[in-house]
């Protein structure tokens, strides 16, 4: 099993070769692509020490699985260069989220569509991602109609530029190189990604249309406004969800502690609820502060948080990649 990991310098690509190692995925030669720049540069890997290729080179390898984390352009140039050598690749940028010949996965949800033909996978944003875990088996029982969420989110997602940008302003320095248009470092930023023409910014946007198309449901109605603030790691969200059908609060809960990939953290009178800091390392999301709202029917409050590196990113992208060892490649040789 070779597999290249494209932007194995980034930090959601130091993140991937963590959970590959954590895993234990069964890959028997790791190929890191990055930049022309750091061809050579060695990149470790359980105790190893593996060289950065060129993508040429990589694609000439014809690994099994490509998983990139390298910006939409790059996926765009190079995803079908790696499609075409027979290579399945599990592509984290938001190139080929909203291709309609395109699975968009979180394996929880709908891995099991998945077949041998689909040679470019798309991964889903972050902040999408732990909302549709959160929300998968709740809108099975009860129908989810309407989401408004709030986001939280931390400068690694923005990434290793931002991370400097908020620690220089925390030592007391005028950043050298600034992520953002305004000081981050006690501040919070309503703006994440480009603002489009509807007032709404692209990441907001890729709330509203990646949940439809995860969920499988057109119907439901999402408005989101995505905020950024001074945390390193883990993205927080306010859900405020409006179900089809009545629900108690205990059935919820219930629901939501036997739900895959979720962890229920909720018990406020011990002061126990999810934070950002409690995700870091995890993979599940957590999820707590459960409430009716009380202004009008059939609506739930609940807040959700997650590693955006782990579960938002790399974790996702290795459970996409487990399913296709597990199920397909027995059937392809």
């Amino acid at each position: 099993m070779k597999l290249a990991i494209v932007g194995a310098t980034g930090l959601v690509g130091t993140e991937l070769l963590k959970v590959l190692a954590e895993r234990q995925f069964p890959l028997t030669e790791l190929l890191p692509v990055a930049s022309a720049k750091s061809v050579g540069q060695l990149v470790e890997f359980r105790g190893k020490q593996y060289p950065v290729v060129s993508m040429d080179d990589a694609i000439a390898a014809r690994p099994e699985i490509a998983i990139f984390s390298a910006g939409g352009s790059v996926s765009k140039e190079h995803a079908p260069r790696f499609a075409a050598a027979g290579t399945t690749v599990i592509d984290n940028s938001s190139a080929w989220r909203m291709d309609p010949t395109k699975k968009l996965v979180v394996p929880e949800l709908n891995a099991f569509t998945l077949t041998a033909e689909d040679k470019i996978i798309a991964n889903p944003n972050c902040s999408t991602i732990q909302l549709v875990v959160a929300l998968n088996e709740l809108h099975k029982v009860y129908q989810v109609q309407r989401i408004v969420v709030s986001t939280y989110q931390s400068v690694t997602g923005t990434g290793k530029k931002a991370v400097d940008q908020l620690l220089e302003e925390r030592a007391g320095q005028t950043a050298s190189n600034p992520a953002y248009p305004h000081p981050i470092d006690l501040n919070v930023l309503p703006h994440i990604d480009v603002f489009e023409d509807n007032g709404y910014t692209k990441e907001e946007m890729k709330m509203v249309n990646e949940t439809k198309k995860i969920m499988g449901d057109d119907s439901i109605r999402v408005t989101a406004t995505c905020v950024r603030i001074p945390v390193m790691g883990g993205h927080s969200e306010a859900l405020n969800v409006e179900f089809a059908r009545e629900f108690e609060l205990d059935d919820v809960r219930a629901i939501l502690a036997r739900t895959p990939g979720v962890e229920l953290v909720d018990d406020p009178s011990q002061n126990r609820y999810p934070m950002p800091k409690d995700s870091h390392g995890k993979d599940a999301v957590l999820v707590g502060r459960l409430r009716r709202d009380e202004t009008q029917p059939r609506t739930l409050n609940l807040w959700v948080v997650a590693d955006n590196l782990r579960k938002g990113a790399a974790t996702n992208a290795v459970q996409i990649a487990e399913y296709l060892v597990r199920e397909m490649v027995p059937a392809s040789h």
